[in-house]
């Protein structure tokens, strides 16, 4: 028993320093890969959400304004660096301890070998949430939508008010709250990422004069592309493609107008109401609509 304290002694001074050594430099790779991966999320972050917003200031001042920006940026900073840093917690604390054990004399091998059935049959028993946080990843990473953007998705379309690694949660003009598993998600329309089209169909009659019709439009677009209200959201001036359609008694003439993300439809209705007053003025009448007999031929004679 006089041996004990020596070989205690030994053990200390060579598997105890090497432990020491083992969890010391364990917590410090640690430190550092956790302050490298939060800074190179923040930097790609950035750097996405600068490419989405595009280079248009106006852009970046109103998501900044409504705290879209802050937001955006927030959710997928927390969401990726989470990811990440347990990742690197896992697997630097998980060498370690296996060092750890093999310093004590366990015999590793049978314990690999268990761990890795172990993982094969976790892996095909959640393959379906392995999917949806591998998807929300690349989603994150890529920058396919985030909060506050307006998408499609198929089974469902709406704003999307929260993005993790599982789900995406949309809330649809019905107000109907949507949970999208990541992994489900086939195809992705962001209609929010860079531009929108404001398409505004406006009828007359077929014996209006279409060149007046034509010029009078051109001018209520030119005037709402300068008015200091309207301009900012407009990215260039309304273009009035011509004549769309005849039916009837009914010419219908289109106009486009590239806009800011998701204010498309606020351009939609101004120019509707400024050619219908612009029209008002100068006599341009509006296609007339026949009543329909119920045998669908048309009624005829005073009403």
């Amino acid at each position: 028993m006089a041996g004990l304290p020596d070989r205690l002694s030994e053990w200390l001074l060579t598997h105890g320093l090497r432990i020491l050594l083992i969890v010391v430099v364990a917590v410090v790779l640690r430190w550092v890969l956790q302050r490298a991966v939060t800074r190179f999320v923040r930097r790609a972050v950035d750097s996405g959400l600068t490419t989405h917003l595009g280079r248009n200031r106006a852009t970046r001042v109103i998501a900044s304004a409504t705290g879209a920006l802050s937001e955006r940026r927030r959710q997928r900073t927390e969401t990726l660096g989470s990811v990440l840093r347990s990742l690197i917690t896992a697997v630097v604390f998980g060498v370690a301890f296996l060092m750890v054990l093999s310093e004590f004399g366990v015999d590793l091998a049978p314990l690999l070998a268990s761990a890795g059935v172990a993982g094969v049959a976790l892996g095909f028993g959640a393959q379906s949430l392995v999917k949806d946080f591998l998807s929300g990843i690349f989603m994150l990473l890529e920058d396919q939508y985030g909060v506050g953007d307006l998408i499609d998705v198929g089974e469902a379309a709406g704003t999307v008010e929260e993005v993790t690694l599982r789900v995406t949660k949309l809330r649809d003009p019905s107000g109907v709250a949507w949970y999208v598993r990541n992994g489900e998600v086939v195809r992705v329309g962001n209609k929010s990422q860079g531009w929108s089209t404001a398409v505004v169909d406006l009828p007359v009659a077929y014996t209006e004069d279409v060149e007046k019709v034509l010029g009078i439009i051109r001018e209520v677009a030119h005037t709402m592309y300068l008015d200091e209200k309207w301009s900012p959201v407009m990215i260039d001036e309304p273009t009035v493609a011509g004549v769309e359609q005849i039916t009837g008694n009914t010419v219908t003439i289109r106009v486009f107008a590239k806009t800011e993300p998701n204010e498309q439809w606020g351009v939609q209705r101004e120019l509707r109401e400024r050619a219908k007053i612009a029209f008002d003025r100068a006599g341009v009448r509006a296609p007339q609509v026949f009543p329909q007999a119920p045998s669908g031929g048309t009624i005829s004679g005073t009403i």
